[in-house]
C-alpha cells in the first residue's frame, strides 16, 4: 500500500486476504515511535464482518520472539474463533505485535532513541484500525502477555490506565532484571525509573483507577517465587486483582492452555 493520510503511518503493508490463512491478517507499518518498520499480526473472527468498534485484544510475545509466537506457537487465533464460535465470548480481534525486535527482547519500554511503550500503547491499535474495518478509535482495548509480554501487559496498564478495560499476565517478569538472564545485550540505554523496571511501582503511581487485572502462574514456572512477591505486594498495596497458581511450566504448553481462560476473563471485562 502507498502512503495513506488517514492513518498515522508513513507506510502500510498488509497482506492479501485470499492467501492469509485462517482470518489472519499481516501487517507491517512505518514506525514513528521506533524509527523504522514493525510488524503485527491480527486475527478478525468470521462474526466480525460488518460490524464497528469490534474490542481489541493485544497479546504480547516473550523473550527471542515475535509478531507470529502467539498464533504459530499459541494457537491464539483458533482459541479465540473456537470460544467466539460457541458463544463463550463475543467477536474481538487479537493484535499481536513484535516487540519491536530490539536485541534478545527490547522489554517494551522505552529506550535511548526506540519508544517501544508508545509502539504498543498507540501505534498497534492504530495499526490494527487502519488495517481492519471493524475497528477503530472507540475499540475496547483489552492486554495480555507470556513472561516477558506479561511484565509489559501489567506495566503499561499501570503507565496508561485509562487505556484498557483489562490486563492479564501469564508467567510474567516482574522486574526487568529478570531479563538480564535471558538476554545478551545490556540495558544502559533502558528507561530506568522505577515504573520503568517493576510493575508494583508502575501499579502503584497509576494516579487513576486501574483496570482489572490477572495474574497467573505456573507451580513449576521459575518465575513463581517472584509472582508471588508480586501477588502479596499488590494487596499490601489494596490493588485489587485476581491470583491463581496452576500446574504447569515456563512454556508454550502452559500458555496455550490458559489462554481460554484469559481471553474469557478479558472478554467478560469488556462487556461491562
Amino acid at each position: 500500500m502507498s502512503q495513506d493520510t488517514a492513518h498515522p503511518f508513513r507506510t502500510i503493508e498488509v497482506s492479501d486476504p485470499t492467501l492469509a490463512p485462517e482470518g489472519l491478517v499481516f501487517v507491517t507499518v512505518k514506525s514513528a515511535a521506533l524509527g523504522q518498520r514493525a510488524d503485527l499480526t491480527l486475527f478478525v473472527p468470521r462474526q466480525a464482518g460488518g460490524l464497528g468498534g469490534v474490542p481489541i485484544v493485544i497479546l504480547l510475545h516473550g523473550v527471542y520472539g515475535s509478531h507470529w509466537a502467539w498464533a504459530f506457537k499459541g494457537g491464539a487465533h483458533r482459541t479465540a474463533q473456537r470460544l467466539i464460535d460457541a458463544g463463550d465470548i463475543p467477536p474481538l480481534v487479537l493484535a499481536m505485535p513484535s516487540d519491536g525486535l530490539w536485541g534478545d527482547g527490547s522489554g517494551y519500554v522505552r529506550h535511548a532513541a526506540q519508544d517501544f511503550e508508545r509502539w504498543i500503547v498507540d501505534e498497534v491499535p492504530a495499526a490494527a484500525s487502519a488495517a481492519l474495518g471493524v475497528c477503530d478509535r472507540h475499540s475496547p482495548l483489552a492486554i495480555a502477555g507470556l513472561s516477558m509480554g506479561g511484565f509489559a501487559a501489567l506495566r503499561l496498564v499501570g503507565r496508561h490506565p485509562g487505556r484498557f478495560v483489562a490486563a492479564s499476565g501469564l508467567s510474567s517478569v516482574t522486574e526487568v532484571e529478570q531479563l538480564d538472564a535471558l538476554i545478551e545485550e545490556r540495558r544502559d540505554g533502558w528507561a530506568g525509573e522505577a515504573f520503568d523496571r517493576r510493575v508494583l511501582d508502575a501499579l502503584q503511581q497509576a494516579g487513576a483507577p486501574l483496570p482489572a487485572l490477572r495474574l497467573l502462574c505456573g507451580t513449576e514456572d521459575r518465575l513463581l517465587d517472584a509472582n508471588r512477591a508480586l501477588h502479596g505486594g499488590l494487596q499490601a498495596a489494596g490493588i485489587a486483582h485476581q491470583y491463581a497458581e496452576i500446574p504447569g511450566g515456563h512454556d508454550w504448553a502452559f500458555w496455550s492452555r490458559h489462554l481460554e481462560d484469559t481471553l474469557r476473563f478479558l472478554a467478560r471485562e469488556i462487556a461491562r
